[in-house]
């Protein structure tokens, strides 16, 4: 996180956004109806999670594991800020593709729904370039674009792995325009009354210097995270994503692709004392090899 922070203090943006800890936009009131009553959820299908291997989807049986414990970190922050304010909806964004933005997005809900009683629903709104239901091997469709379209009813649009608090939304058919898809007034009415059936409802979007989608998306949220990538994320593709938000809107970054040798070395200890082991005999299979 370093040279990105370093970077970003240079350009005079680190102190209101490198950390979480910014003002926040106060949500809408919602509305309840009998379409969004807490019932509805008994009739969402339950799917069992098949991981992509090459997702990097972080194993809940595995607590140890590095990778699981920054997302925990970053859940901790914005649990805090959420008692501090009233957070539900959240957008997760990049200033360009292959940054990681799903992937924190995915994992960012999964440690959220570790926590006992707190349901928490993932949205696939990457309408142009869907990848959550790849992470959790489950379909496309049905999901948010037929439900938009009144295709299918909400509880049909979702999905609940297994038995767990996380439902996902999936991005559902291809769409022609989805801009224009964005732009219905079903999208505000359905983010609106959400926070009544889920206490986090995490929003996976298109980058922000690609399309429109996730500034249309970031007003109708109450906070942005925005996802950067060491030695891919630039000091200016940051400024002129930040420069297309509502500053107050900006929850914080998240700084993505550290080295796997960085991380290990950071919990090594802690993996060691709750094994039973002395960091002299320690045997990890997960560990990085010894660099000569």
């Amino acid at each position: 996180m370093s040279r990105v922070h370093e970077a970003l203090r240079r350009s005079g943006l680190a102190e209101p956004f490198a950390t979480f800890g910014s003002a926040v936009a106060a949500p809408q009131s919602s509305n309840n109806g009998a379409y969004f009553a807490e019932d509805l959820l008994t009739l969402v299908p339950s799917v069992p999670c098949a991981r992509s291997p090459n997702g990097l989807i972080i194993d809940a049986s595995r607590p140890l594991e590095p990778a699981g414990e920054e997302f925990r970190t970053v859940r901790t922050r914005i649990n805090h800020m959420q008692s501090m304010q009233p957070i539900h909806a959240v957008i997760v964004t990049s200033p360009s593709p292959a940054e990681g933005k799903s992937f924190v997005a995915a994992n960012l809900a999964l440690a959220e729904a570790q926590l006992a009683g707190n349901l928490t629903l993932l949205c696939d709104f990457d309408f142009r370039r869907p990848t959550i239901h790849d992470l959790f091997g489950i379909d496309r469709a049905p999901g948010i674009a037929d439900y938009l379209q009144g295709k299918v009813p909400l509880h049909e649009a979702m999905r609940r792995i297994g038995d767990s608090n996380l439902y996902v939304m999936t991005a559902g058919e291809p769409v022609m325009n989805p801009l224009e898809l964005l732009n219905l007034r079903e999208v505000k009415k359905m983010l609106e009354r959400l926070p009544d059936l889920f206490n986090w409802i995490i929003l996976d979007s298109p980058p922000l210097l690609v399309a429109a989608d996730a500034n249309l998306l970031s007003t109708l949220c109450h906070g942005t995270i925005l996802v950067a990538r060491i030695g891919a994320t630039t000091v200016d593709s940051i400024t002129r994503a930040m420069q297309s938000l509502c500053q107050n809107n900006v929850l914080g970054i998240v700084v993505n692709g550290a080295r796997q040798g960085e991380l290990y070395s950071k919990y090594s200890y802690y993996r060691s004392y709750y094994s039973g082991q002395s960091n002299a005999d320690q045997s990890d299979p997960h560990a990085p090899p010894d660099i000569q």
